[in-house]
């Protein structure tokens, strides 16, 4: 059910297959999508962590290659089952505080951390754990092997995101001893994987290159609780009396959404009916530059009249595309965070 039917543009694997039509990639991730868009367009080996088993869609092959089916065997996070998510180091080695109630929601946040005793739940619930990102190197371990990658006389790709800093760090927050925890085991399991890596393929022969898509804000509560200023931003109500407005009015949905400080949805649609759009987008971009912590927000009249000066416009117009349909676009003050529920943290203000 996944595949790169949005992806506009080229990736690294199509410059290499340009340079040599014998290289290959493998590329893998607890994500779908954290696999398939470095890849690109290109039908290569690319594989995502689906209930508790590596899988891929149709988009690029009909059936699993018999390597990643007999891995998929493999007890993996089934053993996991009845085991605790301890501290790696003493007790002392952690400044964090682990008693801070609106991590994680609010539930289980202190350690130890336990998987459930069943093994299929195990297996499912390991995508919150730091052992998805063991388990994701080890699969790529497998695959390099496999494949014979960077041992073919071409030059192959190996994409591997890890995902269990993510997934830490949106229920725990960057202050936490969970996330402090996490980045110890990864750089341990990076370590082993590297060592492991180069005896398959020769050191000399592979080129390294290390990134991270996002940070993570500190939880909102957690600056309140030591007097500094921040909060959340919910676009919720905004969006709803949208939808209800339009919806109602033209008995159809035009489907606005948030994300991040975003609002959109079927402008097209509304420009059909007579609406005039920009109209539209300064009545809600003034509803929500009333909320709390909102610091700027754009339309695209606004964001095109912007001067190079402002950097926050110079960034919402290097990630929307043209095409895209948004109505208006904001930025938190410092601290501040659009987020209506109190369950996690997020990307970044």
């Amino acid at each position: 059910g996944a595949s790169p039917a949005r992806f506009q543009g080229s990736a690294l694997f199509d410059w290499l297959r340009a340079a040599d039509s014998g290289s290959r990639a493998l590329s893998v991730s607890r994500k779908d999508r954290a696999a398939i868009l470095p890849i690109g367009r290109a039908r290569q080996d690319v594989y995502w962590y689906v209930s508790g088993r590596w899988t891929t869609s149709d988009y690029y092959r009909d059936s699993l290659p018999a390597w990643l089916t007999a891995y998929d065997t493999r007890p993996g996070a089934r053993d996991l089952a009845g085991r605790a998510w301890d501290l790696l180091l003493p007790d002392s080695a952690y400044q964090e505080p682990d008693s801070e109630p609106y991590e994680n929601g609010g539930k289980g946040y202190l350690f130890p951390h336990r998987f459930a005793v069943d093994s299929a739940q195990a297996a499912r619930s390991v995508i919150d754990f730091p052992w998805m990102d063991s388990l994701t190197l080890d699969v790529a371990l497998e695959g390099v092997r496999q494949l014979g990658l960077g041992r073919r006389g071409h030059t192959d790709l190996l994409n591997i995101s890890l995902s269990s800093t993510d997934a830490v760090g949106h229920a725990f927050g960057p202050d936490s001893r969970e996330i402090h925890d996490q980045v110890l085991r990864v750089d341990r399991w990076l370590g082993q994987f590297l060592d492991s890596l180069s005896r398959l393929v020769p050191g000399d022969s592979i080129v390294f290159a290390l990134t991270a898509d996002h940070g993570v804000t500190p939880y909102p509560e957690d600056l309140a609780a030591h007097q500094q200023p921040g909060g959340r931003i919910g676009l919720k109500a905004v969006v709803a009396g949208l939808n209800a407005a339009y919806d109602h009015r033209f008995a159809m949905r035009f489907g606005f959404q948030a994300a991040s400080g975003l609002i959109y949805g079927d402008l097209d649609a509304l420009r059909a009916r007579g609406i005039d759009v920009d109209s539209v987008a300064r009545a809600v971009a003034k509803e929500v530059g009333a909320l709390d912590g909102v610091a700027q927000v754009y339309t695209q009249r606004s964001i095109a009249a912007a001067s190079d000066a402002d950097t926050n416009a110079g960034r919402w117009k290097r990630l929307l595309p043209d095409r895209f349909q948004w109505l208006v676009a904001g930025v938190a003050k410092l601290g501040y965070q659009w987020s209506g529920t109190t369950r996690a943290t997020e990307h970044g203000t």
